[in-house]
């Protein structure tokens, strides 16, 4: 995005104002300028009896506040967004299957940095990611052994979604419409789920592909609803760890702005999930399972 076509008025939080020069060509003089740029920071998800992580990542929401969830309470009716990204993050690393897994999740009143877990039973959980950094640019770190071992055990998604490729184009507008973040910077990704009928569920702006995608469907889980039979459109690359997540979460079909790599395109006709890149100006690409596009 060229600099003339951010907003000069950031919207939203996950902003930080920096000083700046920029260069504007050949023969023109340097000119210092204020320049919105994305902030990155840390997100310390301490899961008591399994691990620590920290994940960088973007906040987009501005309220803080010590929040949390526990089940005999009812879920969430708009939880903040570290609470999403947390929930979505255990889900799609299969440290949970559903919320009931989860004796208590909430933002330390101490530190709104920090996000609390506790699970039902944590020697449940088995994953190879037992602590570290989850960085911004990446979503598989530190795995071992065959590629297709990382998605061995996820079932293969169901087969309900239907979709005009036509309907792709009103559905990445409104993605575009939502990406506050990105209009002032330059700098984010973004995530939306999408029901049968079409209509955009939730959405989710972070420095993060894999991050985004993980707040959609914490949302989701957070209000005690499903991800299963819902499409998602990305505004990014697609790669292998970002398929393994929809999966997880039951989407079947993935509408993104860009490319796939291999590794996705193999993962995802493994797991039924239909993926399409190069979604823009009307037109798409489908990789694989193109039948649900009718």
């Amino acid at each position: 995005m060229r600099r003339d076509e951010m907003t000069s008025t950031p919207e939203c939080g996950g902003m930080r104002n920096v000083a700046s020069h920029r260069f504007p060509g050949a023969g023109h003089p340097a000119i210092a300028e204020d320049c919105w740029v994305v902030e990155e920071r840390a997100l310390f998800i301490q899961v008591a009896e399994v691990g620590l992580y920290t994940m960088m990542w973007t906040r987009t929401d501005v309220a803080a506040g010590a929040a949390g969830f526990l089940p005999h309470d009812g879920v969430l009716g708009e939880a903040p967004e570290a609470l999403a990204l947390c929930a979505g993050f255990l889900f799609t690393e299969s440290m949970i299957d559903s919320m009931a897994d989860i004796e208590s999740l909430a933002i330390c009143p101490d530190d709104p940095d920090v996000v609390k877990v506790k699970l039902v039973d944590p020697s449940r959980v088995r994953n190879n990611r037992r602590s570290g950094i989850v960085a911004s640019s990446c979503g598989i770190c530190g795995e071992v052994g065959e590629v297709g071992s990382l998605y061995a055990g996820i079932p293969t998604v169901t087969d309900t979604l239907r979709i005009d490729p036509v309907r792709f184009a009103p559905l990445m507008e409104a993605l575009r419409s939502r990406q506050a973040v990105f209009n002032s910077t330059g700098g984010t990704h973004a995530a939306a789920l999408f029901s049968h009928d079409v209509v955009l569920l939730s959405s989710a702006e972070d420095l993060g592909r894999h991050n985004a995608l993980d707040k959609v469907i914490g949302q989701r889980l957070l209000g005690g609803l499903t991800t299963a039979r819902c499409g998602v459109i990305l505004s990014g690359r697609v790669s292998l760890e970002l398929i393994i997540k929809a999966a997880r979460a039951g989407i079947e079909i993935i509408g993104a702005v860009s490319a796939p790599s291999s590794l996705a395109i193999e993962a995802a006709e493994q797991l039924g999930v239909t993926l399409c890149g190069f979604v823009r100006q009307g037109r798409l690409t489908a990789f694989t399972h193109p039948h649900r596009l009718v």
